[in-house]
């Protein structure tokens, strides 16, 4: 099965500041780091790591091609990656010494995609293949409607959170995870609780209590491996992607959150997002330790 995905790839670039600038204050950093992300890129490695074939669907500027190369390193189809005008997509995070961080955000290229050629690509779906949408590009809807109209599946990262678009994009959603305060605000705005949101396939991530999965395989909850974390960043996207690439290869839901809680586990005691995420043999040997 076939994972086409409709994601961000960002250039992120983090430093370490002894505090936070005040208005007008020039301030020396500690540390710089320039890494790829994106929850669009991470989830794609995921998949890629956890043995799916991913296809990823985005954009960057043809200067940052080292972002993409990377991708490909890591087994992701980046064939159908547009080159832009626009600037690569790029973050720029302060991170002080409480581990607090602050956030400038500039889309670039991930708003700039030229949808009607990223639909196109939905042309070599066959049938069980997935669908992946974030929230972070532009085209979503046309993203949707085209892969509705192939009889693919869709799974839904639904960051940055938005309660009015998930909302929208329920009835056609067949695999949905947040947070347990995404689900909680979701669940305010419909008037029912999540596991009444009628989905073939939710996930509510619970952070160290673990995962809850209401759907086709009933209810299920995974508890967290006990792990000390150094790092949380981009294990969401660790966890969905594992999840999702379990799901597309006709696996147990069972089978599938175990993938994922062990991987996120993994991911936690590492810095960093994409570059943390593991090996899908480092995954099953340490499922066979905790088994």
């Amino acid at each position: 099965m076939t994972v086409f995905n409709l994601g961000s790839i960002n250039l992120d670039l983090f430093y370490s500041v002894p505090h936070f600038p005040a208005p007008g204050e020039t301030l020396t950093t500690l540390d710089h780091q320039r890494t790829l992300g994106g929850k669009g890129a991470n989830q794609s490695i995921a998949l890629a790591k956890a043995g799916a074939h991913t296809i990823h669907i985005g954009a960057i500027n043809p200067a940052d091609a080292w972002l993409t190369a990377q991708m490909q390193d890591d087994g992701v189809d980046i064939t159908h990656i547009q080159s832009s005008d626009l600037a690569t997509g790029h973050a720029i995070v302060a991170v002080n010494q409480e581990a607090e961080n602050q956030i400038l955000l500039c889309p670039g290229a991930n708003r700039g995609i030229d949808m009607a050629a990223a639909c196109a690509v939905l042309d070599q779906a066959d049938k069980g293949d997935w669908a992946l949408l974030q929230n972070e590009t532009n085209g979503g809807d046309d993203f949707v409607a085209a892969a509705k109209a192939r009889g693919l599946k869709l799974a839904y990262s639904a960051a940055p959170f938005e309660a009015d678009i998930v909302a929208r994009l329920l009835p056609v959603t067949d695999l949905l995870v947040v947070n347990e305060g995404e689900a909680a605000a979701l669940a305010d705005m419909l008037g029912r609780p999540a596991k009444e949101f009628g989905l073939a396939h939710l996930v509510i991530t619970r952070g160290g209590d673990g995962a809850d999965y209401f759907g086709e395989a009933g209810t299920l909850h995974q508890p967290a491996l006990p792990v000390d974390p150094v790092d949380t960043t981009g294990a969401g996207d660790c966890f969905f992607g594992f999840f999702l690439a379990a799901l597309a290869n006709d696996q147990p839901v069972s089978a599938a959150l175990a993938d994922a809680n062990a991987a996120a586990a993994i991911q936690v005691t590492r810095s960093g997002a994409g570059l943390a995420i593991p090996a899908r043999g480092e995954v099953t040997a340490i499922l066979a330790t905790h088994n």
